[in-house]
């Protein structure tokens, strides 16, 4: 996307984003305690300046910790935070998170209900007199397409609206990092595409570093220029989405991409016998159990000619896909594929099977 185009909200016209000073945040070995319990274990991984960075992960994996950590609201048990290379949480010391130049975003927007969009906006302006606090905080309000709601108060604007004037106030001292904790998870489904690629938009312009928490991997995907994805405090993967949806590194990375049936196998010959075909073993050694996963969207659904015959069960249709589960010799749980709407004619239980080989992937178990 050129830096110089934006996309505006509907229904009003905005200014284009003023340029940031990117910066590079890193973790070095980062842990964290709570209670007693670990809750990030040594993860390293840095945001580099400029990009748009994803920590995707379920629940309880670490991600708003090390938000958190980064913003200064929490502090590491051990291992280092650096900005452009520069400690600011550390063994050599701590800088407070109003002297980082990096910007939070809360899932809630956290707007403060007493004061007018504009106040909210300039909150955090108040190293500047209060004039160009006010001509900041504006100019942060047009380039989210909002001044006209500059002297309203929260409680009259929409979800979006009101995530746009959170992104305006992150935004209006122009950190080098931006932090935003599930920003779109409060939003409506149907705006949420379009005030997702608004904000992409925005963060382009600005040029700043962003990090970015979120549990949906398909939201990572379509923000992302690398995702980390995360478990119990652990980094599994880092990449990018190509990277981690083609060569999941493990059954877990595969499983948060995409939809999958389950297998267990043995290697042999270099191979895994499935109910589904034969699976290449890669590199695992000779005699490994493994664990192979298989995409619904790679299971093809014919009325004949596949090699594998199969029964429908039951057929969910959900618009431009259908959600089949079927019963296939040699496997006693169903099998499920999701295919185009219509492929099938209705009524249809005797089918047959084929399966995309790139969308079999084989995992050691011990992995």
């Amino acid at each position: 996307m050129n830096s110089n185009t934006a996309i505006a909200p509907r229904g009003s016209a905005r200014r284009t984003a003023g340029v940031t000073f990117a910066a590079r945040l890193s973790f070095e070995d980062i842990r964290h305690s709570y209670h007693g319990k670990e809750t990030i274990r040594g993860v390293t991984l840095a945001a580099e300046a400029g990009e748009v960075l994803c920590l995707l992960g379920p629940s309880g994996s670490g991600k708003t910790t090390l938000l958190r950590i980064a913003a200064g609201i929490e502090v590491q048990t051990s291992g280092r935070l650096l900005l452009n290379e520069r400690e600011v949480a550390g063994p050599s010391g701590f800088v407070p998170p109003e002297q980082r130049g990096i910007g939070l975003m809360f899932q809630d927007f956290a707007l403060f209900p007493h004061m007018s969009v504009i106040d909210n906006v300039r909150f955090g302006l108040t190293a500047l007199p209060a004039g160009e606090a006010r001509a900041e905080a504006m100019l942060a309000l047009e380039r989210v397409g909002l001044a006209h709601y500059a002297d309203k108060y929260p409680h009259v604007l929409s979800g979006g609206e009101q995530q746009r004037v959170a992104l305006a106030r992150a935004l209006a001292p122009r950190p080098g990092v931006l932090l935003m904790d599930e920003p779109f998870s409060g939003l409506d489904s149907r705006l949420k595409d379009t005030i997702r690629a608004d904000t992409l938009a925005i963060l382009r312009e600005t040029r700043a570093t962003a990090v970015v928490v979120t549990h949906d991997a398909e939201e990572a995907m379509r923000m992302a220029d690398r995702i980390a994805l995360l478990r119990d405090g652990k980094l599994v993967q880092v990449g990018t989405s190509d990277d981690l949806y083609r060569r999941p590194k493990d059954l877990f990375a595969a499983a948060f991409f995409s939809e999958i049936n389950e297998f267990s196998g043995v290697v042999r010959n270099g191979v895994v016998d499935t109910p589904l075909g034969v699976a290449s073993a890669g590199a695992i050694p000779e005699g490994r159990d493994v664990s192979v996963a298989v995409r619904l969207s790679g299971v093809h659904v014919l009325p004949e000619g596949g090699p594998i015959p199969a029964r429908i069960m039951s057929r969910r249709f959900l618009g431009v896909v259908e959600m089949l589960t079927l019963a296939v010799p040699g496997r006693e749980q169903p099998v499920r594929a999701r295919i185009r709407a219509d492929l099938l004619p209705q009524g249809l239980k005797d089918v047959t099977v084929r399966v995309d080989p790139r969308d079999i992937l084989a995992f050691e178990k011990d992995a």
